[in-house]
């Protein structure tokens, strides 16, 4: 048996510097700067916006069904010719090329964006599977949490890095800013390329490479660790049903990250220091929800906690729907004139609290769940999962948006959670746990 010891502090440090570095992508073309010039500029058909956030999401989601095609194909390589850091390389390249190329996006190249938002979320996606194979390799698995935190921390601090420039240099979205918000593509390009180089100058290549087995190919090799999987899924009966679970809530979180300031813009009507302020309080609770609810874990369990966290979801879309509502009645009731725009700050702590607390407690069940000697596999499957969730959400959404509206439709977010919520009735957390154990105890056989 192979004996993992810790990894030096650099190549740990290396390795979360990715997660540094691709947070710029997440935060500023998904979720704050591109989403919203795409769908208000470059699409424009105002009022309601709806083909531009038909297609935005058209993109995400093809994006994300390519990786769930493309990952057990190039897990399959990368095991068998020991190339993980090569696989990562080359996501990270075709990611820093496509963003940068979105400056060349204008109104009237709508589909221009689409490809090049699916070519770039792809690479993303899919070099977010090929950082994460490298954590079992850093370290014993009572320390691949505390790695995994750190990585999960850098995250956040360098999506406030990326965000500064962008929010004091090139300023506000819209059509008469037009020429300086364009460069957000290539400073996240830039962003991204020079602070993920730690990563491929300290962390290492482990592993030996290994010959294709007789007649045998990648496909076919990737298909039958698919098959291999799904098979051993079935002796994991909560850990199935939580990866169900999984996909509602994350449909519905992949739904709130893509569309959020979307909605800012496009239902609320905020003002732009309403919108960076904004971005400062997602951030920061979000930090603090996933710190504050590993706490809680600690205290009344992972799944109790997982079912709070989807608790506050529901009652975090609810007022983002309210949000118009509640600012016209409180002037009705009570000659308060609140606008709606910053009741929907408030609104954005709740969902804050709940996108890290909700993410950090899914990733522990499933390390609850899942027997050591086969972690890599399960989570595998779990990332999987993840993307799954991300295609049908956003194509699901854009297309009752452009049916109903966009604050209509995020309605379907409060669904998405509800069934995520009543699934986990049938998880029983000590059984799960046990059955993890019994089989890394020798108790049980795949």
């Amino acid at each position: 048996m192979t004996i993992r010891t810790l990894a030096p502090k650099r190549e740990i440090f290396g390795w979360a510097m990715f997660d540094f570095a691709n947070s710029s992508y997440t935060l500023l073309i998904i979720t704050v700067i591109f989403g919203d010039l795409f769908t208000r500029v470059i699409v424009g058909d105002a009022p309601d916006y709806r083909l531009g956030n038909l297609l935005w999401s058209t993109a995400l989601a093809l994006s994300y069904l390519l990786a769930v095609l493309a990952s057990p194909i190039a897990g399959a390589i990368m095991d068998y010719t020991a190339s993980k850091k090569r696989f990562l390389f080359a996501s990270y390249l075709l990611t820093v090329a496509a963003t940068a190329a979105l400056y060349f996006v204008a109104p009237g190249y709508a589909l221009l964006g689409v490809a090049l938002l699916v070519i770039s979320n792809f690479g993303f996606s899919i070099g977010e599977s090929f950082i994460a194979s490298f954590l079992p390799g850093l370290g014993p698995p009572e320390d691949l949490g505390k790695i995994s935190g750190l990585g999960w921390a850098l995250g956040y601090i360098g999506g406030m890095f990326a965000a500064i420039f962008v929010l004091a240099v090139l300023g506000e979205v819209s059509a008469e800013n037009f020429e300086r918000i364009r460069w957000v593509g290539p400073w996240t390009a830039f962003f991204f390329f020079f602070a993920a180089l730690p990563t491929f100058l300290w962390v290492r290549e482990r592993g030996t490479p290994r010959p294709l087995p007789p007649g045998g190919g990648y496909l076919r090799i990737g298909l039958q660790r698919l098959g291999q999987t799904l098979h051993h899924l079935r002796a994991h009966r909560d850990l199935a049903i939580l990866l169900v679970s999984v996909l509602f809530a994350m449909s519905g979180i992949y739904i709130i990250i893509s569309y959020a300031f979307i909605y800012g813009a496009q239902v609320i009507g905020w003002d732009e220091s309403v919108r960076t302020l904004m971005f400062i309080i997602v951030q920061i609770t979000a930090a603090v929800g996933a710190l504050a609810f590993g706490f809680i874990q600690d205290r009344i369990g992972a799944m109790r906690t997982y079912a709070v966290t989807l608790v506050l979801w529901i009652v975090a879309i609810a007022l983002i729907y309210l949000t118009p509502a509640i600012s016209k009645g409180l002037h009705a009731a009570f000659g308060l004139d609140w606008p709606a725009q910053y009741i929907f700050l408030v609104v954005g702590s709740v969902a804050g609290t709940s996108l890290g607390a909700c993410q950090s407690a899914t990733r522990t069940l499933v390390g609850l769940f899942a027997p050591l000697s086969r972690s890599a596999e399960l989570f595998g499957f779990w990332g999987m999962a993840m993307k799954l969730a991300g295609m049908l959400g956003l194509l699901t959404v854009g297309l009752v948006q452009a049916l109903v509206g966009l604050q209509t439709a995020v309605l379907l977010c409060i669904l998405l959670f509800a069934l995520a919520l009543v699934t986990t009735r049938g998880i029983d957390e000590a059984r799960g746990r046990a059955v993890a154990a019994a089989h890394d105890a020798g108790h049980a056989a795949w």
